[in-house]
């Protein structure tokens, strides 16, 4: 990772909300309740400035990025599984494995499709990372919400 894209590694939940400032063709992955965004090469550098900016830095949102030097499991290609293993169950891919949500479209460029500063790219067209980062963060903060209230107050 780092020089063809980056990656934000997102709670699923708070990644489909995040779909919404996707274009169709950018790649998006999945394993078990993670939920894997490519965006554009730099990004991760820029991610702990961005959700200062976004006045999320303090609430560490569950929102990690991945850059240079990072690995995340590849997906396999569409349509393709190692012999002797099954399917999980109403998913297509190996249990446990990563599989594509939108796989990379063959023979395209990717880095077109993926969600960058706008100020970057001078805003040609490319999803807008910013809005992509708010919208995730806001869901990781929700969903950590969500579980704090669910959990019993301790008593004296």
């Amino acid at each position: 990772m780092g020089d063809r894209f980056d990656v934000l590694d997102v709670p699923a939940e708070a990644g489909r909300a995040g779909l919404r400032h996707l274009s169709p063709a950018s790649p998006v992955a999945v394993q078990g309740d993670r939920m894997r965004l490519l965006v554009a090469a730099g990004s991760a550098e820029e991610l702990p400035g961005l959700l200062d900016w976004l006045e999320w830095g303090a609430l560490t949102p569950d929102l990690r990025a991945l850059g240079a030097g990072c690995v995340m499991d590849a997906p396999l290609p569409p349509g393709t599984e190692p012999a002797g293993l099954r399917p999980s169950a109403g998913r297509s891919g190996v249990q446990g494995a990563a599989v594509w949500l939108r796989p990379p479209e063959p023979g395209c460029a990717v880095e077109a499709s993926l969600p960058t500063l706008s100020a970057v790219r001078g805003g040609g067209g490319a999803p807008d990372l910013v809005r992509l980062v708010d919208t995730v963060a806001t869901q990781c903060h929700r969903l950590r919400l969500r579980r704090a209230c669910a959990q019993p107050l301790a008593l004296p």
